[in-house]
């Protein structure tokens, strides 16, 4: 197969930039898991200030964050509540349940992303020894490239604090729903009591994410950070990639929302798939059959064009997918021939 001339798995696929490369040789380093890290300890004021919180915390993923998160609000025998298809539940190897005990508690969510604030109501379970504590409130932000509007996430802010909850955002593309509502992150973040970040995906670092929240919070997550293996050293060099992130690739996410959407109308009039729908810079469709499915993503792969292997097809635009890119995905697409 020749090389890819457009990976469309995921936003995670982005190989560094010259610009972050050198970033990354020239970092000023230190050891972090003494504090003493300049790079790191700038990158994490930085994002704190960003998401409006007193602190953060520099991980390797948003899964570790996130695991962070879950184990430093919750207690072995607490539970969360949290979407039935988020990545926090279903993609991160059930970590809060092995590691650290915690009951994860479903729902499924609504079309538009979300939860249904009295099912998750609902959900929470009486003070009764039967039971699990019901402790945390997990939203993710964006969903499947679906924005949740400021206005349902300070109901479910209200809702935590009628209930007694706290509230964490697994916000790994957070960035992408800071572009789509043209607000400040604060604006999205200031509603919860922790927020995971993500570097490697839209914004083009090679690893890294950020756990935020307040100066005691984070101070708690940090030493379960150290108990799960996750302290580093002159860990400097992957917050510079970081910082060259923020500095050169959050405002360019509008670039791959315009190009999800040009792709979505470019694959919209074929008769032998459904688009199901375009949502930030993710694009959805489902081929009329699943005999289908191989042969299409086989007569894509031999023109250099790599998509998940998932179905229906997720097919996500990211600063590698240039408007060639697209324009050569329509034409492989619009050349298939279903049997």
């Amino acid at each position: 197969m020749p090389n890819p001339i457009a990976d469309f798995r995921s936003d995670t696929v982005t190989s560094p930039s010259a610009g972050m490369r050198s970033a990354m040789a020239a970092a000023e380093v230190g050891d972090d898991v003494y504090g003493e890290d300049p790079t790191i300890n700038r990158l994490e004021a930085r994002v704190a200030e960003l998401a409006g919180m007193e602190a953060g915390l520099f991980t390797t993923s948003a899964t570790q964050s996130n695991l962070l998160a879950l184990m430093t609000h919750c207690q072995r025998g607490d539970e969360y509540i949290v979407g039935q298809q988020a990545h926090s539940y279903r993609y991160e190897g059930g970590g809060a349940a092995a590691l650290g005990g915690i009951q994860p508690q479903p729902l499924e969510y609504l079309p538009d992303g979300t939860l249904d604030l009295k099912a998750v109501l609902a959900a929470i379970k009486p003070d009764d020894s039967h039971y699990a504590r019901t402790r945390l409130l997990c939203l993710e932000n964006t969903h499947s490239g679906q924005v949740l509007s400021l206005e349902y996430q300070q109901a479910a802010r209200e809702l935590c604090d009628e209930q007694g909850l706290d509230m964490h955002l697994d916000g790994a593309r957070v960035f992408n729903a800071h572009i789509n509502l043209s607000v400040q992150i604060a604006d999205i973040t200031k509603k919860y009591d922790s927020a995971t970040f993500c570097f490697s995906k839209g914004l083009g670092a090679p690893v890294g994410s950020m756990l935020c929240g307040s100066a005691d919070y984070i101070d708690r997550a940090r030493r379960w950070r150290k108990v799960v293996g996750g302290g580093m050293r002159q860990a400097g060099i992957l917050a510079a990639a970081c910082e060259y992130a923020l500095d050169h690739n959050v405002t360019r996410l509008v670039e791959d929302q315009r190009r999800a959407e040009a792709l979505a109308a470019g694959l919209s009039g074929l008769s032998y798939l459904t688009l199901e729908a375009q949502h930030t810079n993710m694009v959805f469709v489902r081929l009329a059959s699943a005999d289908m499915v191989v042969p299409w993503r086989q007569h894509l792969a031999q023109r250099g064009i790599v998509v998940s292997g998932e179905y229906p097809e997720r097919m996500v635009t990211h600063l590698d997918i240039d408007d060639t890119a697209i324009e050569r995905t329509i034409a492989a697409a619009n050349q298939f021939c279903p049997n």
